[in-house]
Order: structure tokens, then sequence, then C-alpha cells
């Protein structure tokens, strides 16, 4: 069972020695399925729009003292998202100026391979949940520093994928493969 509530207030928070505060975010991402129910290589990343706006971004946060920065993603994820799911290798570091507060940040962010969306989440009611492909995401979040995750994250993925078509070619391809040497 997941804590239904929001951590508030910033007397927790994470700040580094030139007093940037410390931020961490993640995205969320899943595999479609093909029509015949397997997984594809195709995926999909959930945004989430603003509190205060509609502009759309990935889940983020402060990195409070009592938590790990993989633990702070999730922490947002659940918070912002509604969703729960396996915390992946960091894509990166980013300082970026908030143009609310005009000060400077520090942020972090991580990929979240989805496994659970939940029904009822903390900010359910502040904000709005939207799977979509990498391209109308890029189109739509308003941070800089997290299209450029997106791109690191793009191209990890398919990284990933094109090495296992390398070690673990297709069946069919294997099939013709011993079919021709036969021959």
């Amino acid at each position: 069972m997941a804590c239904l509530v929001s951590r508030t207030g910033r007397h927790s928070q994470r700040y580094d020695n030139l007093g940037r505060r410390q931020v961490v975010g993640c995205i969320p991402y899943r595999y479609k399925s093909s029509s015949d129910g397997t997984r594809s290589n195709d995926f999909e990343v959930l945004v989430i729009s603003s509190q205060k706006c509609q502009k759309m971004m990935f889940p983020k946060g402060g990195w409070e003292l009592d938590e790990s920065r993989e633990e702070a993603a999730i922490r947002e994820s659940l918070e912002e998202a509604g969703v729960l799911g396996i915390v992946e290798c960091e894509l990166g570091k980013w300082d970026f100026m908030s143009k609310r507060y005009g000060t400077f940040y520090e942020g972090y962010m991580f990929p979240l391979l989805v496994k659970e969306e939940l029904d009822f989440w903390p900010e359910q009611n502040l904000r709005q949940r939207t799977w979509m492909s990498v391209e109308e995401a890029r189109d739509v979040c308003q941070h800089w520093w997290m299209k450029e995750a997106l791109d690191i994250l793009v191209e990890r993925l398919n990284s990933v994928d094109r090495q296992n078509e390398q070690k673990f070619p297709s069946f069919c391809t294997d099939l013709v493969a011993a079919k021709m040497s036969s021959l």
C-alpha cells in the first residue's frame, strides 16, 4: 500500500554547496503491445501537467535529506503521476534556472519502467497525466533539460534494442538461415 499524501514544505530539501536546490525527476515509460499481445520495441512516455497551469512535463520534485536520488524519483512518480515501477540508471544531471523564482537548480533525471498505474494517487486532483509518443512528449514538454533527458533515454533504449537484436536474432531469421544452409 502506498502513502497517498504528498510531502510538502522545504525544511528537508537538499541544496548543493552553491546553494542550488536539488531536484530529482523521472521519465515514466512503458512498451507498447503488438496487436497479437506481445511486447513491441516501441514505447511511450507519461507526461503530467504542472500544478499551477496546464504546461506539461515529467514528474520531478525536491530531493530530500532522508532519501537517495532513486528513492526521490520513485516518490515523485507516485505523488505526481500515480505510477510505480523500476528506476533505471541515471540519465544525467542538469543545472537550470527556475523561470518562476529566478533561482538556479541542480536536476537529476532517471528512467522509470512503469509496472503499475494507480487509480488513486496524492496529486490526482491537481494534475493530468497522459501517455504519448516520444515525439508528442518532446513537443509539449516545457523544460529544455527534460527534453535532453528524453533524448538520452530514447538513444539508450534504441541501443539496447539493437544489442538484443544482434545477440538474439529472431526465430524466423534463424529458421531461414538454417533452411538456406541445408540447400
